[in-house]
């Protein structure tokens, strides 16, 4: 994506705390016909330590169902693109001290290169299940253990897992850092607006105004 300077992050921790707080995804592939294809999803996120380097990587996890085709490309072509998106706004030019200005919009993000292996084994897929259920309702375990082994083994069996390790990333946080002016005004403006807006506000308290 457009990375301008003030806009980037290299900061792991940053990129992480977007991708599992905004865990509803874009995964995107090419189809047979070379055009893009997207499946929305959420993924789970984990930080391993590499066998080669001993530092810290990202790794995905996620499933769609069989009868996506998304699981064919990847297998087809395991290079792939997800995107996370965090909180967005529009930015009135109100917020600036002259009028010569115009509206923007103010977002964080986060896009990953990613290489993609299929997890087809039942008591995998059973786990990574279990896993993106601890992330959203810890409480449903005990439900889907009591459903039985051929209700699981028949869910189980209609879906495709998959591991996306993370081979690049780049988070971009849009906060209008390069016009330092209106830093005030904005913050003001979105602490008093919707849940997006609030959210930004929250980012723009943690981290430091970038020149």
């Amino acid at each position: 994506m457009y990375q301008p300077p003030h806009f980037k992050t290299t900061d792991s921790a940053t990129a992480a705390r977007l991708m599992r707080e905004y865990p509803f995804a874009s995964l995107i592939s090419n189809d047979d016909d070379g055009l893009p294809y997207v499946t929305h999803l959420p993924l789970h996120l984990e930080e391993r330590a590499s066998a080669d380097s001993g530092q810290v990587e990202f790794v995905l996890l996620g499933h769609c169902a069989k009868p996506n085709a998304h699981w064919r490309y990847l297998q087809a072509r395991p290079r792939a693109v997800v995107t996370f998106l965090g909180p967005h706004a529009y930015l009135s030019p109100r917020v600036y001290p002259d009028l010569a200005r115009v509206p923007s919009w103010n977002y964080l993000a986060v896009h990953c290169t990613v290489q993609a292996t299929l997890i087809e084994d039942p008591l995998a897929k059973d786990r990574l299940l279990k896993t993106l259920i601890g992330d959203h309702e810890p409480a449903y375990a005990e439900q889907w253990r009591g459903l039985g082994e051929e209700f699981a083994h028949k869910m189980l069996a209609g879906i495709m897992g998959f591991e996306l390790k993370v081979t690049d990333w780049q988070c971009k946080l849009k906060l209008n850092q390069h016009r330092p002016e209106s830093r005030d005004a904005m913050k003001a403006m979105y602490a008093e607006g919707n849940e997006n807006e609030r959210a930004l506000a929250d980012w723009m308290d943690q981290l430091k105004p970038r020149g």
